[in-house]
């Protein structure tokens, strides 16, 4: 299982750019959660997806974010 998480949502333009960053940068695999369902989830995430999380360190990465800031969250 991987420790990178990216919270999205169903039928979303910011997801699927998130998504093109994501292979851009090839990053490591990652597991998609949908929040659109949980209500934890979404209260938590509602308005600030995508988000991609690293579950081992703890820390997020909010929407905006290209292929640059992303090499330097993953480096941290």
């Amino acid at each position: 299982m991987s420790h990178l998480k990216l919270f999205q949502r169903d039928d979303c333009h910011l997801c699927d750019l998130a998504l093109e960053v994501l292979a851009n940068a090839r990053s490591p695999d990652f597991e998609s959660v949908f929040i659109d369902d949980d209500d934890a989830l979404e209260a938590r995430y509602g308005i600030r997806v995508p988000v991609l999380r690293d579950e081992a360190r703890g820390v997020e990465l909010d929407w905006p974010f290209d292929v640059d800031a992303l090499g330097r969250f993953l480096a941290r």
